[in-house]
């Protein structure tokens, strides 16, 4: 093996050593759908949803979650994308906006971003 080789290979070595030993034990708050409706303005559709949180397990305040749609439009392919919003413990209010001739076949929460655990 070269020397680059060698200092690469402990180079990510003494990088995961170290994230993993500073790293305290991560958890992530627990989410739930609540209620969601689709408001129809002239010229948009908005979706809006509430969540309860419960961050009991975090040490955060809090932090980024996703919610993925399958967005369905008459004139174009279906389309499947994933928007962030902010969790806080209670409850959460996200939204977002269609055009006219836009809607959400599906939807469900995607990536709940970790948080340090409680001790």
């Amino acid at each position: 093996m070269t020397s680059s080789v060698i200092a690469a290979l402990a180079g990510i070595l003494i990088l995961s050593g170290t994230a993993y030993s500073r790293g305290a034990p991560l958890c992530r708050p627990n989410l739930d759908l609540k209620e969601y409706q689709f408001a129809q303005t002239p010229t948009q559709r908005v979706w809006t949803a509430r969540f309860i949180v419960d961050a009991s397990p975090c040490t955060t305040a809090s932090g980024p979650f996703n919610v993925e749609f399958m967005r369905i439009k008459e004139n174009a392919p279906d389309l499947r994308f994933a928007q962030q919003f902010t969790w806080r413990p209670g409850q959460v209010e996200a939204s977002t906006g269609f055009a006219a001739d836009e809607y959400v076949l599906d939807f469900a929460i995607g990536d709940v971003a970790p948080c340090p655990c409680r001790e």
